[in-house]
């Protein structure tokens, strides 16, 4: 069978028998892809690919069992894995034309373009987000509970933010939008929206970052956000101008072993590289025929040493740590 390999560097596929176990799967990966086996995490789950060293990777035990067969995991042809581990290697990609090449003048906008590598950001501008217990269960209860996860829905998150940069969520303000299976529109009125804002600068808080859920579908896919969740969530983000910003992800996890489900919070900052190229015009408008996980600038950029004009969108996200706390805002009625 078929299975998709996605590390750092992209998808790749390797061919090995469905009787295979998890230590031939390693052997495989280390003959294929050029990944020692002592050198490989390998899990079902996707935040691996955030995972910043082999210590905080080593956390990913799922696949920690080498004998187990690979059909006990639930893998079948197509399947999705993902690999991190630390170090360099080769790696095979398409043809790509340079930008600027001998006999042709460059302007100043290719020589800044070539100049433009894109990075993962090791360290978030804040540490954790804390959410209030009320605040973040009203929002997943209205999205599991209403909408089934069948339409995403969003909402603009407000705090405060300590001296160290960590964020509390005290609630989430749900301007009015229309959500659809793949896209959110937020239809924000501003005298609206600015009332939030009074109101929040009088409790001594302010915007501190964007939520919205994913819907069913998307977890079958094999990306963190998708090219227009990374638009949107960029856009809020570069129009608040604060470097503890969070953007935070809700969704539905289906555990194929008994066919449980969990609500699952996850939290990030978008790298200060994704909030420049936003700010420049870089990203390009045109997605159509574009694979969701990535997104599209309008000019060439460096990526692991290649020029290329798509960027992986996990290269964009900082992973944050989340944390709750008790309700800090109360109300009462009295008698």
């Amino acid at each position: 069978m078929l299975l998709r390999i996605r590390s750092r560097d992209g998808l790749e596929r390797i061919n090995i028998d469905p009787s295979s176990s998890v230590a031939q799967l390693q052997e495989s990966i280390a003959s294929n892809l050029g990944v020692p086996v002592p050198s490989q995490v390998i899990s079902l789950n996707q935040s691996l690919l955030l995972a910043k060293d082999t210590s905080s990777a080593s956390s990913f035990q799922d696949l920690k069992d080498t004998s187990a067969p690979l059909s006990s995991l639930g893998l079948s042809n197509g399947s999705v894995l993902f690999l991190f581990y630390e170090g360099e290697r080769p790696v095979a990609g398409p043809t790509v034309t340079p930008s600027g090449f001998y006999g042709k003048k460059m302007t100043i906008e290719d020589l800044i373009a070539r100049q433009m590598r894109i990075e993962r950001q090791e360290n978030p501008h804040c540490s954790s987000v804390s959410f209030d217990r009320e605040a973040a269960s009203t929002f997943q209860h209205y999205v599991n509970e209403t909408l089934a996860f069948a339409i995403k829905r969003g909402g603009i998150m407000y705090g405060t933010v300590d001296e160290k940069n960590d964020v509390s969520v005290e609630f989430i303000y749900e301007p009015p939008q229309q959500g659809t299976e793949d896209n959110l529109v937020l239809l924000r009125d501003p005298d609206e929206e600015k009332q939030v804002d009074a109101i929040a600068m009088g409790l001594g808080m302010r915007k501190v970052g964007f939520i919205f859920s994913q819907t069913l579908s998307q977890n079958k896919t094999d990306y963190t956000l998708s090219g227009l969740e990374i638009r949107q969530a960029v856009e809020l983000h570069a129009e608040n101008e604060f470097n503890a910003w969070v953007t935070a992800i809700v969704k539905l996890e289906v555990n194929t072993d008994d066919g449980s489900a969990d609500v699952h919070f996850e939290a990030f900052q978008l790298s200060d590289q994704c909030i420049k190229l936003w700010k420049d015009g870089w990203f390009a408008d045109d997605l159509s025929d574009l694979d969701p996980k990535l997104s599209r600038m309008n000019k060439d950029v460096i990526v692991l040493g290649k020029d290329t004009r798509v960027v992986d969108n996990d290269f964009f996200l900082v992973l944050v740590k989340i944390l709750d706390h008790q309700v800090l805002l109360s109300s009462y009625k009295k008698m």
